[in-house]
């Protein structure tokens, strides 16, 4: 049987399925399928949970996955919301010691965004520090100047 992967409803440890271990991995493909089901009954319960009491003028919502993710966004705040497209190669991937699972990154949560969004930044971090850091610094002073 596999174990449930909602950390707070069964003893996962959160911190743990942050980074890229082998623990994460474990529970990878069950994170997904409950993410899912969760999706499928609420489309905006992963979005309401991430802005629920939020009062901060800007805030960055790392790590949404789908169309439906950056559509709640966009109905729920207008122009307002800029959207960042972090990429690298598949090689550079590779060097940080990803492999390709079929079934999991083929599926919606890992590519559902690489059709159907218009990204107001794309970011290319292939390890070039100084090449990131100016891209970076650029967004942060368009960022700046619109609010």
């Amino acid at each position: 049987p596999t174990v449930p992967p909602s950390p707070q409803e069964h003893g996962l440890d959160f911190q743990r399925l942050l980074d890229a271990s082998g623990y994460k991995e474990r529970f990878r493909r069950d994170m997904i399928r409950w993410g899912e089901e969760k999706r499928h009954t609420d489309p905006g319960f992963f979005c309401r949970a991430a802005v629920e009491g939020v009062l901060q003028p800007v805030w960055v919502v790392s790590d949404t996955r789908r169309l439906s993710d950056v559509e709640w966004f966009r109905n729920a705040y207008g122009d307002v919301v800029k959207t960042v497209r972090v990429v690298a190669t598949e090689e550079t991937r590779k060097k940080r010691n990803w492999v390709f699972v079929t079934g999991v990154d083929d599926a919606e949560s890992e590519c559902g965004l690489d059709q159907g969004v218009a990204f107001d930044w794309v970011i290319t971090n292939d390890g070039d520090k100084v090449a990131l850091g100016k891209q970076l610094e650029m967004l942060v002073q368009s960022l700046h100047s619109s609010l």
